[in-house]
């Protein structure tokens, strides 16, 4: 029988020898592997902390002491030790689990996360929260999240306590999703390249002070004590280490070095494909895409080259992203022009005013979700000073599988409101282009917003054409006269389901284009012509595009009838785009079952 198969909690596992910790970290690293292949998700990460999960249970007594997970890549062997070891093949599907920690999950994920840099802040917090109490926070932070800001304030803050049953863990395997990067990195891998030529040496003749000296530049200069390096795949030694950390009053990091993808020979090799793959056949590894339909990323990072190769002015910025917004050929063109400032996002659109300031044209490329930690430096350093600074904001809408944390529901509402911002929103490969060329030529800032989704068409073709400001284009008219009873308004690639909806019902469709500025005549002169007008957007509802034109027809009076739909005032969860959309009332079948109520509704208030 596998030892796998008898741990089903962390209690479980603190009955074992610790001669056998070896054996159950090889069967919880197999049955990652063979989880992720048939489900997909993130692999890497997850490879390269099975023996720190497993030393983190065996040393600690979870839940009471607390573990917090930074980022949640790495939580499928934590999910696999507490409980959730069944339901690994539901993990990112609707109705599953989630892909990271939940508190509504298990005691266990003592803190929801799913954004980099959060888990040093949380854990001072609960630390505080427990000093009367006989349990202990644990912090593990990783995949380049301390490059983010909060994370060194959190560090700043811990130093102050001389007191606080907090430890902090550094999983140190030189990775973010990309290679990490900065100033951080490049001392961290000082300390390891020392640690590891001191490993070298007899022990007569080791400097012991060079890791201590090195290290207080950084973390004991905080007032935080620094242990480590530590071997992340030594299961004793990260005994040792953790067992020294339980006696700590003062708040201390413990420096673990892993390998991200340890233990699967191919995420070993290239643990940036394996970071987040979908399905695979663990003996073959992945299967290279070879063409198909585009997605909306590769019609930015296409454009972006394209742009790049006419305009010197124009710098690619992303803070940590690189492969997933499709900057990977960019940064090979044009290194100069190519920024990764790592998990900075505040960082990346500031950097942009500045040199937005000086001239150039930055295009700030990353998800939705992310925007939200920039939003201050959207307003007070690039929206305030009328700034030419382009974002490209992926994964606008729902997520798939990342579900809420990676949410991008909620741009549309933040930018509208916010004075100089033009936002747009591509229906298509094509329409996604020009718009890219429109926010590029204007002289202020600009978000064009697009889904996790494929465009439909398998070749991207290059234009220079712009779209005029705030002019939406009527893509469908109704053909007969009662037709003219529904209109629909649609911001983005919705535009197909209204479409298909149209054509069944005999509606008009108008392609919006822009948030911000509104269409307001074209707006106007449906409003005018249609008895119901029907929005329909993948984002918020609430202070969406929808509420846009319905307060513009407020202004003037006008009853209107109309029907909203996006989506709801909840976090949608994760699971297959399309089937969420279904879910939450956006598919073709849907959104013409909300007319056809809606319309009914219509026709008996108009008989009262």
């Amino acid at each position: 029988m596998n030892l796998l198969d008898t741990i089903d909690f962390p209690r479980n596992l603190r009955d074992l020898r610790e001669s056998e910790l070896q054996r159950l970290v090889d069967e919880v690293r197999e049955f990652v592997i063979e989880s992720v292949s048939s489900t997909g998700g993130h692999l890497a990460s997850s490879l390269g902390v099975v023996e720190l999960t497993v030393a983190l249970h065996y040393v600690f007594d979870t839940p009471n002491d607390r573990l917090v997970w930074d980022v949640g890549h790495q939580c499928y062997p934590h999910k696999i030790l507490t409980g959730r070891k069944a339901r690994m093949a539901s993990v990112r599907k609707v109705g599953g689990i989630a892909g990271f920690p939940a508190r509504e999950e298990s005691p266990y994920d003592t803190f929801g996360v799913g954004h980099a840099g959060t888990s040093i802040s949380a854990a001072v917090g609960m630390a505080l929260g427990l000093r009367d109490r006989d349990a202990r926070v644990v912090a593990i932070i990783g995949d380049g999240a301390l490059s983010a800001g909060m994370a060194y304030e959190a560090l700043n803050h811990a130093g102050s306590w001389e007191m606080l049953p907090l430890t902090v863990i550094l999983n140190d395997n030189r990775m973010s999703i990309s290679p990490a990067v900065g100033g951080l990195n490049d001392h961290l891998e000082s300390l390891v390249t020392g640690w590891r030529n001191d490993a070298n040496i007899p022990v007569s003749e080791r400097s012991d002070d060079i890791t201590e000296r090195a290290a207080s530049t950084l973390f004991e200069t905080l007032g935080l004590d620094y242990l480590g390096p530590v071997d992340g795949h030594d299961i004793p030694t990260l005994l040792t280490a953790l067992q020294d950390s339980k006696a700590r009053a003062r708040p201390h990091v413990i420096h673990v070095v892993t390998k991200k993808g340890k233990g699967y020979r191919p995420a070993e090799l290239e643990p940036v494909a394996y970071h987040g793959p979908g399905p695979f056949k663990p003996e073959t590894g992945l299967v290279r895409s070879r063409g198909g339909k585009r997605t909306y990323s590769q019609v930015f990072g296409q454009w972006l080259c394209e742009s790049g190769a006419t305009d010197e002015r124009i710098f690619g910025i992303t803070p940590a992203m690189g492969e997933g917004s499709c900057l990977t050929e960019f940064a090979r063109r044009f290194p100069d022009r190519y920024i990764d400032v790592g998990i900075a996002e505040q960082h990346a659109v500031t950097l942009a005013a500045g040199l937005a300031v000086e001239g150039m044209r930055p295009v700030v490329a990353l998800y939705s979700t992310f925007l939200q930690r920039g939003y201050d430096q959207l307003i007070h350093d690039v929206a305030l000073q009328n700034l030419p600074v382009l974002f490209a904001l992926d994964r606008a809408g729902i997520a798939g599988g990342d579900g809420a944390t990676h949410l991008g529901a909620f741009d549309i509402a933040a930018l509208r409101c916010v004075p100089n911002m033009v936002v747009m929103t591509p229906s298509d490969e094509g329409e996604c282009y020009r718009m890219l060329n429109t926010g590029l030529a204007l002289p202020g800032p600009c978000a064009v917003r697009y889904p996790r989704a494929t465009t439909g068409a398998e070749f991207i073709e290059q234009t220079n054409e712009t779209l005029p400001l705030g002019r939406g284009r009527v893509c469908r008219v109704s053909g007969k006269a009662d037709g003219e009873r529904v209109a629909f308004l649609a911001f983005g690639p919705l535009l197909s389901v209204a479409m298909e909806v149209a054509k069944e019902i005999d509606a008009t469709v108008v392609d919006m284009r822009f948030v911000k500025p509104l269409d307001e005549d074209l707006l106007l002169t449906v409003a005018n012509e249609h008895e119901v007008l029907v929005t329909l957007e993948e984002g918020t509802v609430i202070g969406g595009a929808g509420a846009a034109c319905a307060e513009r027809i407020a202004a003037e009076g006008w009853a209107v009838r109309m029907l909203r739909l996006g989506l709801p005032d909840e976090f949608v969860r994760h699971g297959d785009r399309s089937e969420l959309l279904r879910v939450n009332g956006l598919g073709v079948a849907e959104v013409r079952e909300a007319v056809r109520a809606f319309t009914e509704e219509v026709d008996v208030l108009d008989k009262v």
